[in-house]
């Protein structure tokens, strides 16, 4: 997609809300079905076009290819739903869609939950029976802390009270945790069926951190097993392996609890080859994590450029935003909301003019006429310092100034300083009259232009005489020839009469004259 600016992207963003809004008035006044289709289908693609961060779709997967939407939350948010419900629907949603397109899907044994709002304990679940591939941001049901229903969703169905009991001991036994992600894939299971455990073989398994593990019996009813819980999980550890029964990973953001969980499944899947090569854990090597410490991404890093200000961002945000990208560029419109852009936004030279967003800078090439070319650089200097040379003062001074050698003044012409660019200050009315000029001329010559003017008699000059013999249709009448004789004769030239010697004698009168002599010297 080509680069927006932050104003066309808001811009976008208000108008498919209003265009919501607008399908759900027509929706209540019974509209016309053909017509809700259209702005519903328009809804959509904005959603899935109007996004700052999405990136232009490769042309295979263009193509004729039917996506169930994440995002299906339309319009206003519902009362039901609490501040940023809407996202965190749509997070879990998509986490459902990366673990059916990473083949980590389970049809039972596995839950997916996020804590909504931690006032009243409420959790968003998938309900008992929906593929992974089916999950959107509508057909989560949201329950309490003991697993009853509080909002259904779009869908009929419950929701496994099994699975959810040992979410429900781990939410309860730690109030920070966010999301908890349980993944039962054959590495996972494999690996907690282990009786050493998760091994340090790998860069994976040293990110995963402090793991603990618990042997799960697949029901968590009684109180001790809650606080045998409590006591192998502990305050901070953010995995925990069931014994047998695959790896549950903890995370204070849904964007946290998959980069565990991705890393453990790697991990996972390097140990379980690494023994089936070695033959053996005494034939491996292990990581010593006091020597080998990994840098976990999404820590507090540089934002900007190098020098930029400080930036905190959570654990696995940057990932999980790709990941959100590639699903938006495949059409499943996940509704994320990105917080890093990934188009450099091209910096602007000082010289640039700000073109208005109502016009356009581009020039059309008139036929028969050739553009010209770009200056050269050196031309382009020439041209600057041309200019301002035109525009220094024209004013100098001689300066006296005292010489080293003899101690004798020499004149030197130098710039006048005090000359500024700003403003003349006007002091009279009369500043900028030549010298010497006489009032009441001025006034003769204004009142005889202003006469001009009102009586329009003031012309361009004489006017051409070249077309004087063609009649057109709107040419007026000639004259009669018999009418011309009533005419008045025009006033003859009194020059016409004069010799040669007259007019040089005229002309040396008026040369007397203008050097103030009289016909007397």
């Amino acid at each position: 997609m080509p680069k927006k600016s932050w104003f066309s992207v808001q811009r976008c963003n208000s108008f498919r809300e209003e265009l919501d809004v607008l399908i759900q008035e027509q929706m209540k006044k019974g509209g016309s079905s053909s017509n809700l289709w259209a702005l519903r289908q328009l809804a959509d693609y904005m959603a899935s076009h109007g996004s700052a961060a999405a990136l232009t779709a490769s042309p295979s997967n263009t193509g004729m290819m039917m996506v169930t939407p994440i995002n299906d939350l339309h319009g206003l948010e519902p009362s039901g739903m609490v501040k940023g419900e809407r996202l965190m629907r749509c997070k879990l949603a998509s986490v459902h869609r990366l673990l059916d397109l990473y083949g980590w899907a389970q049809l039972s044994h596995t839950c997916l939950t996020l804590r909504v709002s931690k006032e009243q304990e409420h959790f968003l679940v998938l309900p008992d029976g929906l593929a992974y591939g089916e999950v959107t941001a509508s057909s989560l049901v949201k329950v309490n802390i003991l697993g009853e229903v509080v909002e259904r969703g779009s869908t009929t169905l419950g929701i496994d009270l099994d699975s959810f009991s040992l979410h429900s001991a781990i939410y309860s036994t730690r109030p920070d945790v966010r999301c908890l992600l349980h993944l039962h894939t054959p590495a996972t299971a494999a690996v907690s069926a282990m009786k050493y455990g998760l091994l340090p073989l790998s860069h994976e398994a040293l990110l995963v951190g402090e793991v603990a593990y618990y042997n799960y019996n697949g029901l968590m009813e009684d109180e001790e097993d809650r606080v045998a819980l409590q006591k192998s999980l502990g305050p901070t550890c953010k995995v925990l392996v069931l014994r047998n029964h695959g790896v549950v990973a903890l995370g204070d953001s849904v964007e946290e609890a998959f980069y565990t969980i991705y890393h453990i499944q790697a991990a996972c899947q390097i140990q379980v080859s690494a023994l089936c090569s070695a033959g053996g854990e005494q034939n491996l090597i292990m990581l010593d994590r006091s020597v080998h410490k990994p840098n976990a991404a999404g820590t507090v890093g540089w934002a900007g450029s190098t020098f930029g200000p400080l930036t905190k961002s959570r654990l696995g945000e940057h990932e999980f935003e790709a990941l959100m990208r590639t699903l938006d560029n495949l059409g499943y419109r996940t509704g994320y909301a990105y917080r890093f852009p990934v188009l450099l936004e091209r910096s602007r030279t000082r010289r640039e003019v700000e073109v208005p967003a109502t016009v356009h800078s581009f020039q059309f090439e008139e036929e028969g006429v050739h553009p010209l070319p770009r200056q050269h650089p050196y031309a382009q200097r020439q041209q600057q310092e041309k200019t301002r040379w035109l525009n220094t003062p024209n004013s100098y001074l001689r300066v006296a100034v005292e010489s080293s050698s003899k101690g004798a003044l020499s004149e030197r012409t130098m710039p006048d300083r005090g000359w500024s660019s700003g403003a003349i200050k006007i002091e009279n009315s009369n500043q900028f009259v030549p010298l010497f000029t006489n009032p009441q001329e001025v006034l003769e010559t204004r009142n005889k232009i202003r006469q001009q003017n009102r009586q329009d008699t003031k012309t361009a000059g004489p006017q051409s005489q070249v077309l004087a013999s063609v009649i057109t249709g709107d040419s007026p009448p000639s004259p009669d020839p018999a009418e011309l004789g009533k005419l008045e004769p025009e006033t003859p030239n009194p020059f016409n009469q004069l010799t040669d010697k007259e007019l040089e004698e005229y002309r040396k009168e008026v040369q007397r004259k203008a050097e103030g002599q009289t016909d007397g010297k």
